[in-house]
């Protein structure tokens, strides 16, 4: 069930509870940029001074065509969760390594019905202190409910994980299984689906 406010379900938990999921505009990320790399880099694991190498990135892809984020805030106003997607095109570099690895895979008629029009989910975090109360689904079905594009597409570690039965949750099918991003030696799925997403 849905909190009336647009968080998950309201659990008994140490931490502060989710009072809000709202969209942000790139003027109000920006401002709370290094709170929300941070949620990032806590709930993947890395090293804290990871923050500073993925701020520059974060904040590039603000500018790009279809950019849209939605943030999650507890009761003393902190950061719990963050998704944000744009309109992926040709040029770009998660574009560029997806559309080589569907021209391996799959008839090119096929890569282009994934690629044509589609937006790209870029990051959905959530810090583990609030995880597995319906944080995750709510910002990712409130950042696509108006996302542009006729697909969405991600990419996530392989692995069972909350992630993966989130995206199988909402409806989110294989792409491409066991693929490697240059740069990175960990084996990533590509999963997508059609826009919109069910209500």
């Amino acid at each position: 069930m849905v909190h009336p406010l647009g968080c998950g379900a309201v659990t008994a938990a140490p931490s502060p509870r989710c009072e809000r999921v709202v969209e942000l505009s790139a003027d109000e990320l920006r401002a709370r940029l290094p709170e929300a790399v941070r949620v990032y880099v806590t709930a993947m694991g890395y090293p804290h001074w990871a923050t500073q190498q993925r701020i520059p990135i974060w904040s590039a892809h603000m500018s790009r065509a279809g950019w849209r984020c939605v943030a999650a805030f507890n009761e003393r106003d902190e950061l719990s969760g963050i998704g944000y997607g744009y309109s992926g095109a040709t040029g770009q570099w998660w574009h560029e390594q997806v559309r080589r690895g569907m021209l391996e895979r799959m008839p090119q008629q096929r890569a282009h019905e994934w690629l044509d029009d589609y937006f790209e989910l870029t990051e959905l975090h959530v810090h583990p202190d609030t995880q597995g109360q319906g944080l995750g689904e709510s910002i990712l079905r409130r950042l696509l409910a108006s996302a542009p594009g006729k697909n969405v597409l991600l990419s996530t570690p392989e692995g069972p994980t909350r992630a993966w039965r989130l995206y199988r949750r909402v409806g989110f099918v294989d792409v491409l299984r066991d693929y490697r991003f240059s740069g990175d030696p960990r084996p990533f799925a590509v999963l997508g689906r059609t826009l919109p997403l069910d209500t």
